[in-house]
C-alpha cells in the first residue's frame, strides 16, 4: 500500500473547492489515466447538454480505470480537469461537494487543477478529467 499524505500547508490560501493543495508519495507504482470524457463502454456520449450527467460519467470512467488496476478512490493523489464553459464551474464545485465525500469519506481531496479550453476532443463533450493514483 502507498503512502499517500494529503495537506494543505500552512502559508497557502484555504482551497477554493473540494481539493487540497499538495500530495506527497511514497508508492512502487503510479497509475497515470488518460483523460476521461462522458461516454460508455461503446463509446457514445452520455448526457450531450447534461453538464452534469457528464460528470457523472467521467468520474465512472474514472472508477472503472482505478479497479482495473486494483485501485480505487483512496489511490487517487491528483487530478486534472478540463472544461469548455466556465459557467459550468459552479455546476463542477456543486458535483464535487455532493459527490466528493462519498468517494473520498476521509474529507481529504486530492489536489486538482482546472483548465478552461476552447473545446474537447468532439463538440458534444463538457468535461474531461485526467488522474493520477498511486498504488
Amino acid at each position: 500500500m502507498p503512502d499517500i499524505t494529503i495537506y494543505n500547508p500552512e502559508g497557502l490560501a484555504r482551497p477554493l473547492g473540494q481539493y487540497s493543495h499538495v500530495t506527497r508519495v511514497k508508492a512502487s507504482e503510479y497509475l497515470f489515466i488518460a483523460g476521461q470524457l462522458a461516454a460508455d463502454k461503446n463509446g457514445q456520449v452520455v448526457g450531450a447538454d447534461d453538464f452534469d450527467a457528464q460528470c457523472r460519467q467521467v468520474f465512472a470512467n474514472i472508477e472503472v480505470a482505478l479497479k482495473s488496476a486494483g485501485a480505487g478512490w483512496g489511490n487517487v493523489v491528483q487530478f486534472t480537469t478540463y472544461m469548455v464553459h466556465s459557467q459550468d464551474i459552479p455546476k463542477f464545485m456543486a458535483f464535487r461537494l455532493r459527490e466528493f465525500p462519498k468517494m473520498f469519506s476521509n474529507g481529504i481531496y486530492p489536489p486538482n487543477t482546472l483548465l478552461m479550453i476552447d473545446r474537447l476532443v468532439q463538440e458534444p463533450f463538457l468535461v474531461e478529467v485526467q488522474t493520477v493514483a498511486a498504488i
